[in-house]
């Protein structure tokens, strides 16, 4: 992977990275992450239940390359990030899947969320955090997809405010929100 992040930051901290799907966010958060210099790893919280899913994370894992250390966590972020070494760069990919596991549960995604969060923002580690944007489109038809779509809202707003830098991926291209 090469290593064209723009302005790399060497210190604990949080980088969110919203876009739609299939808008290049994934390989530009990577990229950012690849660009910092420390032991990467890659917390991935899909699941996955089917084909096509296997085939994305197969081209995921292929893109990324030798150097990451793969943990798989569909639920428990928190424990996961409190327990990231001092100078190392976590790449959760992404928050999206992460929400959508706890919900089809029937579990809580608030109080784990806060937990997140916390963990994030005390560890001595960098995060950079994907995300989609669910809002740009049209009213979900069904109840279960417009509760889905409030609550990836409201995190990605948490996240936000957690974070200290937030990109838009569209195209491939990101535009610096914060």
């Amino acid at each position: 992977m090469e290593k064209s992040s723009p302005d790399p930051v060497h210190e604990p901290g949080i980088d969110l990275v919203l876009g739609h799907a299939s808008s290049g966010k994934s390989l530009w958060a990577e990229r950012l992450a690849f660009g910092m210099d420390w032991p990467l790893t890659y917390v991935a919280t899909a699941r996955v239940a089917d084909e096509e899913m296997r085939a994305k994370v197969a081209r995921h894992v292929e893109r990324r390359g030798p150097d990451w250390q793969l943990i798989e966590e569909e639920t428990d972020l928190a424990g996961r990030c409190a327990a990231m070494p001092v100078q190392s760069t976590v790449l959760v990919d992404c928050a999206t899947m992460w929400l959508t596991n706890l919900m089809m549960d029937g579990a809580d995604w608030q109080s784990p969320a806060e937990a997140w969060l916390a963990a994030m923002q005390d560890a001595p580690a960098r995060f950079v955090v994907v995300s989609n944007d669910v809002g740009g489109g049209v009213t979900p038809d069904n109840a279960l997809a417009r509760a889905f779509q409030r609550a990836q809202g409201e995190l990605n707003q948490r996240l936000a405010q957690a974070a200290d830098r937030a990109f838009l991926v569209t195209a491939g291209l990101a535009q610096r929100l914060r």
